[in-house]
């Protein structure tokens, strides 16, 4: 199925600062997800246009956007609060472009985490459940799960992608993570991928092949998700 083209739009995160967006809005859209980048990457990533491209194919709409680091060029990723601040900002931007439709949000890596920590700090407004592409558990080669402990105030529920060979995300630590979160998780593990989601040759998959399973999770699951 063809989609129109992502849109560029502008999301004002305060009277000063805004950041760059691209809305990808599929004509029969029944649900929006608010996708954020990972730290080293930005929104036009091959990997998150390809993701917003899918999305479009299976009814969901999505809006990226770019966080302010990111946006000025920089390799530093923002603090906490200001990262946050651009969530709520590109979440407000949804609601009020889809007001009609069930609201998503999460991203990769790191705006999945930034995203996961502003909806525990206060629930983003209409935001249904979470949907997590590779959340990243803790620095590679440093197993802990001190960076999920916000997860327990997350009241909503929440979908985790992980491949099993995610140096950010040991995969015990992960299933325990989801097992103490309950009903609110879902844990959808992607054989032989990493965190970016390739897989060797040797798995007899491609990355395309490994994007189509996520994806068709990823609408599964939001199908799902109760109003």
């Amino acid at each position: 199925m063809d989609a129109p083209a992502a849109q560029p739009v502008t999301i004002a995160i305060n009277d000063t600062q805004s950041v760059s967006g691209l809305l990808h809005a599929p004509r029969e859209a029944r649900a929006a997800y608010v996708l954020a980048h990972g730290a080293g990457a930005g929104m036009a990533h091959p990997f998150m246009a390809a993701i917003a491209q899918g999305l479009a194919e299976r009814n969901i709409a999505s809006l990226r956007y770019q966080f302010p680091y990111m946006e000025r060029g920089s390799r530093r990723p923002d603090a906490p609060a200001v990262a946050h601040a651009a969530v709520r900002a590109a979440v407000a931007h949804a609601a009020a472009a889809w007001p009609t439709l069930p609201l998503f949000a999460g991203g990769k890596s790191f705006g999945g985490r930034m995203t996961s920590q502003a909806q525990a700090a206060s629930p983003l407004p209409g935001v249904r459940g979470l949907v997590f592409l590779g959340f990243p558990l803790h620095p590679a080669g440093e197993p802990s799960s001190q960076r999920g402990e916000h997860l327990a105030q997350v009241r909503c529920p929440m979908l985790f992608l992980q491949g099993t060979r995610d140096e950010l995300a040991d995969l015990p630590l992960v299933r325990a993570l989801a097992e103490d979160l309950g009903d609110r998780a879902t844990l959808h593990l992607v054989a032989d991928a990493d965190h970016s989601f390739h897989v060797p040759a040797r798995s007899g998959r491609n990355d395309a092949a490994v994007r189509q399973e996520m994806l068709d999770r990823v609408a599964e699951w939001i199908s799902r998700v109760p109003a």
